[in-house]
């Protein structure tokens, strides 16, 4: 049933790389098509108002992140024992039961249970990179992380606006369009998808290794690879400022309503996309990867410092151009660290990277939006709407001069 990567070549694209960007394209509808109605489901089944449901979201996202660390190793180390296509279509198809599992939810907990669920097979970032690096010369790498990048953004944009639509005819029929899209792209998956990884360069799974922590200790043997994880965390919790803090600050600083901020996020989802499709290539071509990512990370530093002190709408929405240069850094990170990984721990390390990605999800929220509470609430000595991006900012800072010292690695 497997196909040679290498002969697909020829024919443009490698279908295993047109299934991953469209894994990610509707892994990330799905998540935006249900984005809009979960508030309504949660306040129906916790029998809660708003502001409970807020937090029960906030404990719901924790879970999710806590489990995408935990199961991050697990689903590279997988990968590299069994290949890339077994543990990729077996998480679509989980993810379609997690999806209709929350749909018929009868009770708060089971939210619990699908969102657990969500972070178990949400952990196959980590196989969907390695069968990227599998399949492509290094060179070429960022420029597809890129569009993965891009899937991504475009998947946001796209699902809020679905899940919007579908939800007028109920809160819980966004969700079963999630899972329809996550079953049919199973299936796609199942026709098109050959396996990327060379039976030669498959090794024994080791539980020891799929965690976390056993990951740490055996990937730090890697040339260079402990400074960048570094600069991947420091980066992953600075990036977390916009989707944790961004529709409180604009809704408070800038006096924006619902709709303005969405069609914020929209414009920011949109240029992201735009930056990763069309200049992320062209610039590790010109410049390299680490200095691409420098780039990427000094524009988030500005952009980042900029809304410590604009003080108008205006302003910030003109701004977004700015931030949407720093879509540069993540693309440019992965191909580095992707670099790094021999044939047969690629699934390993992109599997830690997605751990380090979570542990940045798990810090974010408790560091930016306790901060952003108190420097807005009236116990404050001083109302300071930019904290939060000041933190962040410093955060951007030190991943760029973390950056600065890790050395080029040879080929693999």
């Amino acid at each position: 049933m497997e196909k040679s990567v290498t002969s697909e070549k020829a024919n443009g694209i490698p279908a295993s790389i047109k299934f991953v960007l469209a894994t990610i394209l509707i892994n990330a509808i799905g998540f935006g098509i249900i984005t809009p109605v979960l508030p309504e489901l949660i306040m129906e089944l916790g029998h809660s108002d708003l502001s409970e449901a807020t937090a029960i979201g906030g404990t719901l996202s924790l879970l999710y992140a806590a489990t995408q660390f935990v199961c991050g190793p697990l689903a590279g180390n997988l990968s590299d024992r069994f290949g890339r296509r077994p543990v990729l279509l077996g998480s679509l198809f989980g993810f379609s039961v997690d999806f209709l599992i929350l749909a018929f939810a009868p009770t708060l907990t089971w939210l619990y249970v699908g969102r657990f669920m969500s972070g178990v097979f949400g952990a196959s970032n980590a196989p969907a990179q390695s069968a990227i690096a599998d399949a492509t010369a290094p060179e070429d790498r960022p420029r597809l992380f890129g569009l993965i990048g891009a899937a991504f953004g475009i998947g946001f944009v796209i699902g809020p606006v679905i899940g919007g639509v579908l939800g007028e005819f109920g809160h819980r029929v966004p969700f079963f369009a999630a899972a329809a899209l996550a079953a049919a792209n199973c299936i796609y998956g199942f026709l098109v998808f050959p396996e990327t990884m060379a039976p030669e360069n498959r090794r024994t799974f080791q539980w020891r290794r799929a965690n976390p922590v056993g990951a740490l200790l055996n990937i730090r043997k890697l040339p260079g690879i402990l400074p960048l994880a570094v600069v991947y965390f420091l980066w992953q919790v600075a990036s977390l400022i916009y989707p944790m803090t961004w529709n409180f600050f604009a809704y408070g600083r800038y006096g924006w309503s619902s709709a303005m901020v969405g069609a914020s996020l929209s414009a920011v989802g949109l240029s992201m996309a735009l930056v990763q499709t069309f200049l992320t290539g062209r610039a590790v071509h010109r410049f390299g990867e680490r200095q691409t990512a420098q780039v990427g990370i000094a524009f988030g530093a500005l952009a980042m410092t900029a809304y410590v002190f604009i003080p108008n709408g205006w302003l910030g929405f003109a701004a977004i151009p700015l931030l949407a240069m720093q879509s540069l850094a993540q693309p440019a990170l992965t191909a580095m660290l992707s670099r790094r990984a021999t044939a047969d721990t690629q699934g390993e390390v992109q599997g830690f990277a997605s751990s380090v990605m979570a542990l940045g999800a798990i810090v974010a929220p408790l560091l930016f939006n306790p901060l952003l509470a108190w420097f807005t609430s009236p116990s404050a000595p001083f109302i300071f709407w930019g904290a939060a991006f000041a933190v962040a900012a410093t955060f951007a800072v030190m991943a760029l001069i973390v950056l600065s010292v890790v050395r080029p690695t040879e080929r693999r």
